[in-house]
Order: structure tokens, then C-alpha cells, then sequence
């Protein structure tokens, strides 16, 4: 019936939420089943619904990075030519075939219809895996120089048919590689829990169809993509023209790093243009960012300028043209490394739009990502700082903000499954940036060590500091130091790699944002 289909407001609001609860399940599974700490404990995960074409249509509140990039990894599968059957699911990594970096491992898995002979929609879930092989335990390691220093680079191929996990084929493929896994048992576990986690959005999907009928869920999909867009049309209306350039501590240090960025709006149409020219050419290091990346923070971006409560989906990027110059740094070829760009240039990208918009003051571009661990553990973490200030209110002190959106965790579980202990993890008040309103304050947090290990740091803000906002102060330098067992103290570079030994304490101070406005007497 055309009245069902047709988009009626009240019932486009029940599917939006019936859309995202679908995700949300989806990552109580995920997390209730996984056995990493990395996953089940922070959180390091994404899940989300998609339709027939790929397209996004409603994601859980997990993770911006991966949910913005995520259908370029779904529409990698339905364009690799491989066999799709009731029952299968596939995995895939590969940055340069809509991945983002190698630890993010994504699990895909097709709906059928009753019959079993046409894809309805797809499933996926998108898991920052503890060890992915490479360098350093962690596979986050600040030394290499193209993907296979990384870790094992997977391209789409079948991790389950008709419904059997295919264990054999998956452990060949994560220890064979250059670098392999170092823990493969620990990579199986956990992509068993992402085919749990899409089997359940599956069946729920599947009941969607019962309860509503197929015509009617496939209608209310477009609808809530249609929505999106004109949410996000109706937010640039409002925009202005904006200009910047975000330098980042490698621009300081040698070799030059800055992303450029032009944003046009046209507020007839209430289109805008994202443009990325003048942005650093592609790096010998690993501050290479994927383009599903820079798509994963406009979308972002966008979605956040819209005061509604919405799904993100793939119809908020309908009215944005992103235009990334081909071989600068947000545009790496094969086989330049890449695991800085999905934490810390996500992170820049992100700080580089809100002050072409000018509508928020900045937050740390930086994830500071810290990785440690030998043969037996590995681990890795991401570490908070305070929310960015704005026009009429203060950023809240020490939390995960923008592209990251993990928890820390807790301590008794950190202690109980690895060999550290953690010594300090304390806001420092006063740190945030200074204006008319003050972003919010960094954390100093403190690891010592039980065993040998190699311990990596991956960050940002050591050199260049957050910028202020309309006349606000910068941010507060981040600061990386080591104090060995025998009190000597060693100040670590912003991207550094040590090994530790028991007794060493590793010290992270997280930068922090600039204020926005004018320091003034606040009425």
C-alpha cells in the first residue's frame, strides 16, 4: 500500500529508534562475548545496519571513526566479486580497499530473505583488535614505514559458511603474513563475538520484516537517509565560507605536516564543498590517513551541527562534495603505513573543521595512543582529555571526545589482566585552555610495569598546542615521560617506542584544547 510506504513523521521516529536499537543489541552481544580486554572493557568497537546498495542507514553511539568509514569496508565486499550465501560472513582490514587501519578488523555479514536467495541488507561490526601483528606488540608501533610493518593486511574473504566459523583459513591468513599476530587465539575469539553480534542484528532485522513487512522496513530506510540529509542541508544553511591550516608537531620537528582545509557553502542549494588542498604530501611515517577516514570525520562533523537526534547514515554526506588532493597525507597509495592516520589524524581533521566553521573551540588532536606488551600480553589504550569549549559553556573535564569514543579501563580489570599497576590517573585542574569559556581539563595517568616489555606511544600536541577560539588562549602541551626503576627520568618524544623493564613508570599527560572567546569577567 503507497499510504504505508509514504513517509508519515511519527512512525519515520519509531524507525529511527527501532533502527539504532537494532545496532545497540548488536553491540551488547559484541561486548558480552568478547573476550579482549580491548573490546569487552573499553569498548573499542562499532556496529551498525546497512542496506541492499551498502549504504548506511543507523549506527549504536559507538565509535565515529569507524561507523563514518564503515560502508566503504561493506561496499569493498560487494565489489571484491567474492560468493555470497545464507550463512556466510566475511572479515576484512585492508586500509587501502575501505578499511582504516590494520587493528580495526571488520566482520560483514549479508541478510537474506526467507528464501535465501537475495540480499535484504548487511550486518556489520568493526572491532579495534588488541594485536594485529607488526612491529610492536600493539601493532600501533610509531617506527614503521608501510603496512606490512603494521601487521597482517586482510582483504575480503569468507569467515563463515553457511553458518560454520572457518577457523582454519582465518589462523593461516593472521600467521602467515611478514609480521604475524601474536596472538591469533585471542583475534579468533573476538571475531566469533563480531559474527555473534551480527547474527543477532540479523535475526533482528529479519523480525523487522515479519512485524512491519519488507516494502515498509526497505521504505522507512530511505526515509530515515532522506531525513538525514535534509537535516544536515538545513545545518549548513546556517554556515558560513571558512578557511584554516592545523599544523601538527611534525611540521615542527622536520618534514613538514599540516592539513588545509577550504569549506564553501552554498546556502541556496544548502550544499557545501570540503576541500583538503594545500594538505601535506603523502609521509614517510605513519600519519597517513585513508580517505574513508577524512569521510569519517566530515560526517561526523556534519552530524554534529544538526540539533536533532537522528541516526548517522550515509544521506548526511549526500550534500557534501570532500575533495582530497591525491597523494598528500589523507590520500596514501600502497603501501605507505598508516596507523597514525585513523587515531591522530582523524582526531586533526576533525579539530581543522570545527575552526573552518568556527562554531566549537578546539579539543586535543590527539588520541595518545599508548600500546605495551610482549609474546604473552599485548594491550592498548587511548587516552582522554578534556571537551572542547564554546560558545556559552565551559568543555567538561577528562573524557573521551570526537573520533574516540572508548572508555578507559577500569582498574581492577587492568590490574587483574595484565602485569601492570596503575599508580596515578587524576585530572590536572587548571590545564584546559583559557578564554571567555575554558576548555576542559587534561589527565595525568601513570602505568608501572611487572614484566619486560615494549611500550609504545603514539600522540600528538607535544610541540604545537591546540588552538584558541575567538580570541581565546591555546591549549596546554601534552607530555610523555618515563621514570625507570632507579629514579632516572626520560622525556619520550610525542611518537616514541622504549622498552620497559619492571619497576619503569610511564607518565602521560594529555594536552588539552584552546578557549574559546576572550578571557572576560563572566556575567
Amino acid at each position: 500500500d503507497n499510504a504505508d510506504i509514504k513517509c508519515d513523521p511519527v512512525r519515520l521516529e519509531i524507525f529511527n529508534n527501532l533502527f539504532m536499537s537494532i545496532a545497540e543489541q548488536m553491540g551488547a552481544v559484541l561486548q558480552n562475548t568478547a573476550s579482549s580486554v580491548n573490546i569487552k572493557e573499553r569498548l573499542d568497537f562499532s556496529c551498525a545496519i546497512f542496506d541492499a546498495n551498502g549504504a548506511l542507514v543507523a549506527n549504536a553511539p559507538h565509535m565515529p571513526v569507524h561507523i563514518g568509514s564503515m560502508d566503504a569496508s561493506v561496499k569493498a565486499l560487494m565489489d571484491s566479486g567474492l560468493t555470497m550465501e545464507a550463512g556466510d560472513s566475511f572479515v576484512h582490514n585492508n586500509p587501502y580497499d575501505g578499511g582504516t587501519h590494520l587493528p580495526d578488523i571488520n566482520v560483514i555479514t549479508p541478510v537474506f530473505d526467507t528464501s535465501k536467495t537475495s540480499i535484504l541488507f548487511f550486518v556489520a561490526s568493526r572491532g579495534h583488535h588488541a594485536d594485529i601483528g607488526g612491529l610492536s606488540p600493539g601493532s600501533m608501533s610509531p617506527l614503521a614505514t608501510n603496512i606490512e610493518e603494521e601487521g597482517v593486511l586482510i582483504d575480503c574473504m569468507k569467515l563463515a559458511g553457511d553458518g560454520k566459523f572457518l577457523r582454519r583459513d582465518i589462523q593461516h591468513v593472521l600467521t602467515s603474513a611478514r609480521y604475524p599476530a601474536r596472538n591469533p587465539a585471542a583475534n579468533i575469539a573476538d571475531l566469533k563475538a563480531q559474527i555473534a553480534a551480527n547474527t543477532k542484528g540479523a535475526f533482528e532485522l529479519q523480525a523487522l520484516c515479519k512485524t512491519y513487512g519488507l516494502n515498509i522496513v526497505r521504505a522507512y530506510m530511505a526515509h530515515c537517509q532522506d531525513h538525514g540529509e535534509e537535516s544536515v542541508r538545513r545545518a549548513i544553511a546556517k554556515l558560513k565560507d571558512g578557511k584554516f591550516e592545523l599544523e601538527l608537531d611534525q611540521h615542527k620537528s622536520g618534514g613538514g605536516a599540516k592539513i588545509c582545509l577550504s569549506i564553501k557553502v552554498d546556502t541556496k542549494a544548502r550544499t557545501a564543498r570540503i576541500d583538503f588542498t594545500g594538505t601535506s604530501p603523502e609521509r614517510s611515517d605513519n600519519f597517513n590517513a585513508p580517505v574513508a577516514v577524512t569521510h569519517a570525520a566530515v560526517l561526523y562533523v556534519f552530524r554534529c551541527l544538526v540539533a536533532s537526534d537522528i541516526p548517522l547514515n550515509a544521506g548526511c554526506l549526500r550534500p557534501l562534495d570532500i575533495h582530497v588532493p591525491d597523494g598528500c597525507m589523507l590520500s596514501p597509495k600502497f603501501p605507505a603505513a598508516i596507523v597514525a592516520g585513523n587515531v591522530e589524524l582523524s582526531q586533526a581533521i576533525t579539530n581543522a573543521l570545527f575552526g573552518t566553521l568556527g562554531v566549537l573551540g578546539s579539543s586535543q588532536a590527539t588520541m595518545n595512543n599508548l600500546t605495551f606488551g610482549n609474546e604473552t600480553y599485548q594491550y592498548y589504550e587511548t587516552i582522554c582529555s578534556g571537551a572542547p569549549a564554546g560558545p556559552g559553556f565551559d568543555g567538561a573535564d577528562a573524557i573521551h571526545t570526537h573520533m574516540t569514543n572508548s572508555h578507559l579501563t577500569d582498574p581492577e580489570i587492568l590490574e587483574l589482566r595484565l602485569p601492570v599497576r596503575l599508580q596515578t590517573f587524576e585530572i590536572m585542574r587548571g590545564s584546559g585552555g583559557r578564554g571567555q569559556y575554558n576548555s576542559g581539563d587534561g589527565v595525568k595517568r601513570a602505568l608501572t610495569f611487572l614484566e619486560d616489555m615494549d611500550c609504545s606511544i603514539l600522540s600528538g600536541n607535544r610541540i604545537v598546542p591546540c588552538f584558541g577560539s575567538q580570541g581565546g588562549a591555546p591549549g596546554r602541551l601534552g607530555k610523555n615521560t618515563i621514570v625507570r626503576q632507579d629514579g632516572e627520568r626520560q622525556t619520550l618524544k610525542g611518537c616514541d617506542t622504549t622498552k620497559v623493564r619492571p619497576g619503569d613508570t610511564f607518565i602521560v599527560e594529555t594536552p588539552t584544547g584552546g578557549g574559546y572567546g576572550a578571557p572576560k569577567e563572566r556575567t
